[in-house]
């Protein structure tokens, strides 16, 4: 009997500690399949992105595995992202059908994703990411599906509502057809949140990204999201999308998310790369322990080989703006998820995803703030956690080579310092009033400062 007592005891220990410990204390690192894949990605592609982690970038930091949207749609091997949209028949029913439960709840469709057959979901290829010490996550559509209302299918967890009772017909998304919002009033919408997410836990589901959420912003679906998480029994990070997320929702957003888009989809366009720099400012000291504002996935690898946007290409930012790109991520302590098809990474690929002293910047620093801009640079900085050292990027943001200075006072030093380059990961000088350089076009420089002993 005694030993029974201690068993329960360990037990309710080992949930109690998981439930008080956060998820995504630090800024989630991993792949997501959208900017490669689109619509179309395949089950044995997420396992060779996931395959590619586990041998070559785990071991510095990297370990989520996203499979993003329309996973119950049905794109044929090799097609590109096509027309996402459902036709609407006469009796109601929509085509191309989505693969859903009784429940109203979307399956992977088994024609990408071939261990989904009757009905087992994203267990298995979960069971094979987490084989490789990572983590699994999934793309979600807010709300309810059309096809669901349409079928009038049983909400889980309740006594006869279905799905057309708890739908907002008037909440749609105004680029795809596929769902309805939920109206959080009714009862039953929390119920069938609460079964989907009870159903990724059974997949054991790491992170979900809820996209047509966060703009416009809508307060009482993310908190049911939320709640949902809470009650599932597995801790997931909550992602929201697409930006722009409200300023005025900050607040809102910090407490119910552990990650929301400033902005909307970003991809290999120096003009976007500079109004993401407007973006970050105006989220300013909103990050910290658990929550964080997201610049998007990192443009850099091959994209878009079945769409979205454009033709099937290697990033086109030159390689000054690739470390540009990379850097202020980093240092902004935005999530780093990788957008390219890993596989196909160059060195210069390699080169980017593997510096442990810039990965750092991202992981273990606080505070980031713009320390410096005018209209052709600008420098920000962040503290080292547990030590007195700063870490500071200085941005060349015009289209000619620019002498970027920067004030030793400006960062608080009495004494001269010690400048370390973290992407030539070496030692640079002693500095005790200005340091200053030339930096190419659309380049950056990122170092670290310690005051000399």
């Amino acid at each position: 009997m005694m030993k029974i007592s201690i068993l329960i005891l360990a037990i309710v220990f080992v949930f109690s500690v998981n439930a008080q410990t956060p998820v995504a204390r630090k800024p989630p690192m991993g792949w997501n399949s959208y900017n490669c894949y689109g619509s179309a990605v395949h089950e044995n592609e997420v396992k060779e992105n996931a395959d590619y982690i586990a041998k070559n970038l785990k071991s510095f930091g990297w370990e989520y595995v996203v499979v993003d949207f329309l996973w119950s749609y049905d794109n044929p091997p090799g097609s590109k992202i096509g027309n996402p949209f459902q036709l609407k028949l006469e009796d109601g029913s929509s085509v191309p059908w989505l693969a859903m439960d009784d429940y109203g709840r979307l399956l992977p469709h088994v024609n990408k994703f071939p261990s989904a057959f009757k009905g087992n979901g994203f267990e298995s290829l979960s069971k094979y990411v987490h084989s490789l010490g990572l983590k699994f996550g999934i793309h979600v559509m807010r709300g309810v599906p059309r096809q669901a209302v349409w079928a009038k299918t049983p909400v889980l967890g309740t006594d006869g509502i279905t799905s057309d009772k708890i739908a907002d017909t008037s909440s749609k998304c105004e680029w795809l057809n596929h769902m309805y919002g939920l109206d959080m009033h009714k009862k039953g919408s929390q119920e069938y949140l609460n079964s989907i997410l009870q159903l990724y836990a059974l997949w054991e589901v790491d992170f979900i990204k809820v996209d047509d959420i966060s703009r416009e912003y809508k307060d009482a679906e993310i908190e049911g999201y939320q709640k949902a998480i809470q009650n599932c029994g597995r801790q997931i990070v909550l992602s929201v999308s697409p930006g722009e997320t409200p300023v005025a929702k900050s607040s809102h957003v910090k407490k119910y998310t552990n990650m929301w888009r400033m902005a909307d989809d970003f991809w290999d366009d120096w003009k976007q790369l500079l109004k993401m720099f407007e973006y970050a400012k105006n989220w300013e000291g909103v990050g910290d322990n658990a929550h964080w504002p997201d610049c998007d996935m990192i443009q850099i690898g091959k994209l878009s080989k079945r769409g979205p946007v454009g033709e099937e290409r290697y990033s086109r930012f030159n390689e000054n703006e690739l470390y540009t790109h990379f850097s202020f991520w980093s240092i902004y302590r935005s999530p780093l998820i990788l957008g390219g098809n890993l596989p196909e990474n160059r060195e210069i690929e390699k080169k980017l995803f593997t510096n442990e002293e810039v990965i750092a910047v991202n992981q273990t620093g606080r505070n980031p703030k713009q320390l410096f801009k005018d209209d052709k640079t600008m420098i920000w900085t962040s503290e080292v956690t547990n030590s007195k050292d700063i870490n500071i990027g200085m941005f060349n943001i015009s289209d000619t080579t620019q002498n970027v200075t920067l004030d030793i006072a400006t960062l608080g030093y009495k004494t001269e310092i010690i400048l370390r380059d973290l992407w030539k990961k070496k030692d640079i000088g002693m500095y005790k009033k200005y340091f200053n350089q030339n930096i190419p076009p659309h380049g950056c420089l990122l170092l670290k400062a310690s005051a000399k002993d």
